[in-house]
């Protein structure tokens, strides 16, 4: 299929919250409520505006999202920065067309460009090990909150740049509003 990736623009939001609300509206692990999430990180401190890409079909329509946010990984001893994957979206009409998995590595490659050495994510757990992610207690690292041990996982975006890394990952207000 023929989209071209791009960095989203303050313009595209409407139409890439509208996007997210559809694309989460019939999803079960979802509270639907991830566009209001894309919203709020775009206003906080964690946002990057580099690592948020779209997908865009010819026909200029946003079909696909991906959003990269600022996080650390903290214990008593260290503070780690690190990148919160939340979320990819694509659009009902055009999943199962590999738009996820550009999207995917497009933004995995600007991160780790961008000095980046690991990302989070809490979702599927027979999606996201496609891409590389391992469940992140692997590493002794832990969500603030209640999750299942094979949904939350990380990736390294450099070999052993979690080597000497544990602790619970603290992500933006945005995530907690």
């Amino acid at each position: 299929m023929n989209i071209e990736l791009r960095q989203e623009q303050s313009k595209d939001y409407p139409k890439t919250e509208a996007l997210i609300e559809k694309a989460f509206r019939n999803e079960e692990m979802s509270d639907q409520q991830e566009h209001f999430l894309v919203k709020r990180i775009r206003t906080s401190n964690a946002f990057i505006p580099e690592l948020s890409i779209v997908a865009v079909n010819p026909q200029g329509d946003i079909i696909g999202q991906i959003l990269f946010s600022e996080i650390t990984i903290e214990n008593n001893e260290q503070v780690t920065e690190a990148l919160a994957l939340a979320p990819v979206s694509v659009h009902p009409d055009y999943q199962k067309q590999g738009i996820g998995s550009r999207l995917m590595k497009e933004g995995l490659e600007k991160a780790k460009a961008a000095g980046f050495r690991s990302v989070i994510v809490l979702g599927h757990a027979d999606y996201y090990p496609r891409f590389g992610f391992k469940p992140a207690n692997l590493w002794g690292i832990k969500a603030p909150f209640d999750v299942p041990d094979e949904a939350f996982m990380i990736l390294e975006l450099e070999p052993d740049a979690l080597k000497h890394v544990n602790g619970v990952v603290q992500y933006s207000d945005a995530f907690s509003e």
